[in-house]
């Protein structure tokens, strides 16, 4: 283990954010580095329990103890092995995960938790600096092809574990970059696309094809799509965003998350001539959906000039201890705040839109809005709490339901299951011959540890169906189920 007393003697310590004045002036990353010697501090916190439970808040399996003691003793290039051994992009998870692992961390029974994630984050970028991360090329090819339609982190992670296996893999991607919902979904200030974009450079060396610009069912056919390749991996995602039909929907000045995040993202990486289509410089902007999404769009109208943002949630606020209906090792749901609620912003809780209000003209003015309470399960109005609040955008962040149903999903004949998801068995196989699906296209809407811990174990998979065997880990099975953060 790490520091025998060091969960005693340590207090956690995560990095410094930079001032709200300064980094809302750019798209740069929130975080400071935190010092090397610090961060070793930290990861000696870990105990190296006898039974990590760790471990069953993390799908990747990931053999926290192992690297926390790693980092501690300073072998970073050991920690590094040990980390890539069970998770293909640590400098995504450790970006952007809100970190199950430290919820079921021993040490946060009765104090706070090891910050597993900071460690996580800063061995991949100790081992990028150090030039530890290389091409891991396969030794042979099998002659065995593969398509990846989706180039988010279950496509990603599908497509690096088969490449290495010593197939021939193509990933296909209909917007015009690789990396999905990584490049246009994350913002920047969340995570930098230069992180994106070096991991590309890793696989392209390593073999993997990169198809972007290609809308597959459209621009090609799914029997082309099964007739060029051996297996087809589907990882197109769940974006069949929810929406919201009360009076007034069409409005001019409502826009789903997802319209709008990437015109931010192009905006923040100079990939824009022009002010963006949907900007929300100088207006009042309102959001509902009270969770990540809800504050990618915060953070992004705050960058942008918003004169005003309130994020509106149904549900009621949160308590900022752990429920006791939510007992340790388990993911609580607890008030938190990001670095967007910290720069600007209201948040309301228990409040439902009623009605977007119009000038007439089709332009958005307004929202009506009821409070709510929570009885037997459902969403009851509060008699008399009717009130308007000023809006000139408005962004729906409510979730999705689940992958579209586009020309490829008919076109392939894959089956759908009760919640409209691509269904599989327990191999990740559809009901189609050679197809095959992974993370929230065949889970529904769910963690980034999830869709890598898909895309492994569906190229384990795909690997057996292929040569009738295979050497990759396969940490997960389909029919798991994670509570959506």
């Amino acid at each position: 283990m790490g520091d025998p007393r060091g969960f005693l003697t340590t207090q956690r310590q995560t990095p410094k954010r930079r001032l709200v004045d300064v980094r809302i002036r750019d798209w740069n990353e929130v975080y400071e580095e935190q010092p090397f010697a610090e961060l070793q501090k930290q990861a000696g916190r870990c105990m190296d329990c006898g039974i990590p439970f760790c471990h069953q808040g993390c799908p990747l399996g990931n053999l926290i103890p192992e690297w926390n003691d790693l980092i501690w003793r300073g072998e970073r290039s050991e920690a590094i092995d040990r980390l890539h051994a069970t998770n293909n992009f640590p400098e995504f998870t450790g970006r952007l995960c809100p970190a199950p692992c430290e919820t079921a961390c021993v040490v946060a029974i009765n104090s706070d938790a090891v910050t597993i994630k900071q460690v996580e984050l800063r061995t991949i970028e100790e081992a990028f600096s150090n030039g530890l991360v290389v091409p891991l090329p396969p030794d042979r090819l099998t002659g065995k092809t593969v398509a990846v339609v989706g180039s988010g982190p279950a496509g990603l992670a599908a497509a690096q574990q088969l490449t290495r296996a010593g197939h021939t893999v193509a990933v296909y991607e209909r917007a015009d970059r690789i990396g999905g919902l990584l490049r246009y979904g994350i913002p920047e200030f969340k995570m930098e696309k230069s992180i994106v974009d070096r991991r590309i450079e890793q696989m392209s060396a390593e073999g993997t094809r990169f198809r972007a610009g290609v809308n597959v069912g459209v621009d090609i056919t799914g029997s082309e799509l099964r007739n060029r390749y051996d297996a087809v991996v589907l990882a197109v995602g769940a974006t069949d965003w929810r929406d919201l039909s009360v009076p007034g929907r069409s409005n001019k000045g409502i826009y789903q998350a997802m319209e709008y995040l990437p015109w931010g993202n192009k905006q923040g990486l100079g990939e824009l001539e022009s002010e963006p289509p949907i900007n929300a410089q100088g207006k009042h902007v309102v959001i509902l959906g009270g969770g990540d999404t809800g504050a990618d769009c915060l953070g992004t109208a705050i960058r942008q000039g918003a004169a005003s943002v309130t994020q509106l949630e149904i549900l009621p606020r949160p308590t900022e201890e752990r429920p006791m209906n939510q007992p340790w090792p388990t993911y609580p749901m607890i008030y938190r705040v990001s670095s967007a609620h910290e720069e600007a912003g209201e948040r309301l809780y228990a409040v439902s839109t009623e009605e977007f209000v119009g000038d007439g003209a089709g332009n958005l003015t307004g929202l009506k809005l009821v409070e709510t309470e929570l009885i037997n399960g459902k969403f009851e109005k509060v008699g008399g709490s009717e009130q308007e609040i000023r809006a000139d955008l408005v962004f729906l962040a409510m979730g999705f339901l689940g992958p579209e149903k586009s020309e490829l999903i008919s076109q392939l004949e894959v089956a759908l299951d009760s919640r409209g998801n691509i269904k599989r068995d327990e191999k990740f196989a559809t009901s189609e011959e050679g197809i095959f699906v992974c993370g929230d296209a065949g889970r529904g809407q769910s963690l980034i540890v999830w869709a890598i811990a898909e895309g492994r174990s569906a190229a384990a998979a795909v690997d057996e169906f292929l040569i009738g065997e295979t050497g990759l880990p396969a940490p997960i099975l389909p029919t798991s189920r994670s509570l959506t953060v």
